[in-house]
């Protein structure tokens, strides 16, 4: 099933997992939002500074930011009502998980890279 997918923490520097992570999922047929709010494009693209610039259902975020700065995106991730959220090696906000399943989000800690490759995700 093609997602549309949220990157928080997209980047553009090749070595980063973020970025990794946003041409794999293209590979794989995913739409991809990229979210960063330090960021006008990357790799020529639009990013955004929020999820709710995003005129769309998000079917999934990937996390690619410590604990504080998913933290300032988390009011607008469970308005925009994702199926799940990936909380990817290093960006686990496990203070944050009660109030996303308490709104039916799933949380998953993994890593996207991973779950892409193995078939999982």
């Amino acid at each position: 099933m093609k997602q549309t997918v949220a990157i928080i923490g997209a980047s553009d520097k090749p070595d980063r997992y973020a970025y990794r992570v946003a041409e794999m999922l293209e590979s794989h047929g995913h739409q991809v939002v990229l979210v960063n709010p330090f960021k006008e494009f990357i790799n020529g693209g639009p990013c955004l500074k929020d999820v709710l610039q995003f005129d769309g259902t998000l079917d999934t975020v990937t996390v690619y930011v410590n604990a504080t700065r998913f933290l300032e995106h988390l009011d607008s991730i469970l308005e925009k009502k994702p199926r799940r959220i990936i909380f990817n090696p290093g960006a686990e906000a496990p203070e944050a998980y009660p109030l996303i399943e308490k709104e039916g989000v799933l949380v998953e800690e993994a890593c996207t890279l991973v779950l892409l490759n193995t078939g999982q995700f």
